[in-house]
């Protein structure tokens, strides 16, 4: 045993990255997913059912858990911050002081966050006629989830906070398989149907009343080896208003999907495609076998 730990410890030696010895600046993923779902609690007060909240103690109720939030935010921010100086070997920043002002500023941005995320529960209601009630979506759709924790990271990433968005839209995107980048620009009325496999890169931008389909992707088109060359370029596609993407539709770089297109499932587009647009796959055959006597006979049907 003893031999095997001396083995283990000589791999740590002048490695950066997926150590993290004396990193005590760095945030830590559980807080940060605690200070998610109390968002939540603010965002959609009730849903969870921890709090009791009623019409007459929704003023102290929101006010504690904001007052929770800015400090606990407050705290795993600033880590954040002190480990990008270590890395950036900066000196002179008051960590304390542009945590604090990042937190506070999420936090002046939850109104607007709440009006956008019902104009995202509207949405999905008026798109799904299997929706029983905006409740229903709230507390089950996965792409509530998901949007609503976009919503928060970008709000953060416009402040330049290192760390934090990505903690926050990976944990959602392991939990419900719809992967947003906090970087990317998503407008109003934003719905997610079925959600697995959805895929929104980082300089991606989608316009208002877009519906996408699972396992839709706007990706970049394969990068050099040296990626971080190209940090900052404009790489992903832009979706204009009243698009929609049907399931497994891949759509590759900085191209544009011009205003109230559809867009047809399975697709794979590399160019611009200009307003009201429909773009599907030519015609396949489907291939029937019926068997009569045990014996096999075929018959292809083009669709």
């Amino acid at each position: 045993m003893e031999n095997l730990v001396d083995r283990i410890a000589h791999t740590y030696k002048g490695d950066s990255g997926i150590n993290f010895i004396d990193a005590s600046n760095l945030p830590v993923r559980g807080e940060i997913i605690q200070i998610l779902d109390l968002l939540f609690e603010v965002l959609f007060p009730g849903h969870t059912g921890k709090r009791s909240i009623t019409k007459s103690n929704i003023k102290f109720v929101i006010g504690d858990v904001l007052c929770q939030i800015h400090a606990e935010l407050s705290e795993q921010i600033e880590r954040a911050y002190r480990y990008q100086c270590r890395i950036q070997k900066c000196e002179g920043c008051d960590c304390r002081k542009m945590a604090e002002n990042a937190s506070r500023h999420l936090l002046t941005q939850l109104p607007k966050i709440r009006e956008l995320l019902k104009g995202d529960v509207g949405a999905a209601f008026a798109g799904d006629p299997a929706a029983q009630s905006h409740e229903e979506i709230v507390i089950s759709y996965p792409c509530i989830d998901a949007i609503a924790t976009y919503r928060i990271a970008h709000e953060l990433y416009l402040k330049q906070v290192p760390l934090i968005p990505r903690i926050m839209s990976e944990c959602t995107h392991s939990k419900t398989g719809i992967d947003i980048h906090p970087g990317a620009k998503i407008g109003k009325n934003f719905f997610i149907d079925h959600g697995t496999g959805v895929v929104v890169g980082e300089t991606s931008v989608i316009g208002k009343n877009v519906r996408f389909y699972q396992g839709v992707s706007l990706i970049a088109i394969s990068i050099p080896k040296q990626a971080q060359s190209i940090r900052g370029a404009k790489r992903h596609p832009t979706i204009e208003d009243d698009v929609t993407i049907y399931a497994e539709a891949t759509l590759l770089g900085n191209i544009t999907i011009g205003k109230g297109s559809i867009v047809g499932g399975n697709v794979w587009i590399g160019k611009s495609v200009p307003p009201g647009t429909t773009v599907s796959m030519a015609k396949s055959q489907s291939l029937y076998e019926h068997r009569k006597n045990n014996r096999h006979s075929k018959k292809r049907k083009n669709r």
